[in-house]
């Protein structure tokens, strides 16, 4: 049998180094993709937020994810269901953008109520009533007609006021 030797990094975990598309979906060794964010970037919650806008708003939320889910993996436990919660937002924009009505709605019911508990304090400025509306709103939708969302089109407003 030919193989194809497997991607992994020194403790034999899968490194996923395919190209991929803006929506985060593997392309074809050798294609030409879309850069992905580096993994495990030391932000600040500012600096977080700034990037994911800028690339929700850029259409990838999929890269929007992964930028939130280095501030979920690294920040306080205490801010662990925010920074989760987020990042599950962006998965769910991410999966409604790819045409999978059904795990885009799953995941924005999830991060809207992992983000649900921050709202009376909306921690550095971010819009959770709002978010929290945007994602029951399109879970709806989502459930209703099952048609591709533009992510660009649909991303969310992270803080208030921007």
């Amino acid at each position: 049998m030919n193989r194809t030797p497997r991607d992994r990094d020194a403790e034999g975990r899968a490194r996923s180094a395919r190209p991929r598309d803006g929506l985060g979906r593997p392309l074809p060794y050798g294609e030409r993709g879309v850069e992905r964010q580096p993994e495990g970037v030391a932000r600040t919650p500012d600096e977080t937020l700034v990037e994911a806008q800028r690339l929700l708003d850029a259409g990838k939320p999929f890269h929007a994810h992964e930028v939130l889910e280095d501030a979920w993996k690294s920040g306080p436990e205490a801010e662990r269901g925010l920074w989760r919660g987020l990042a599950q937002l962006a998965v769910g924009l991410t999966h409604a953008a790819r045409g999978n009505a059904t795990g885009g709605a799953a995941l924005l019911v999830r991060g809207a109520e992992s983000i649900a508990s921050y709202a009376a304090v909306m921690p550095y400025g971010i819009d959770v009533d709002g978010l929290t509306r945007w994602a029951g709103a399109l879970a709806d939708e989502l459930r209703r007609n099952a048609a591709v969302v533009p992510a660009a089109e649909r991303a969310p407003q992270l803080r208030a006021g921007r």
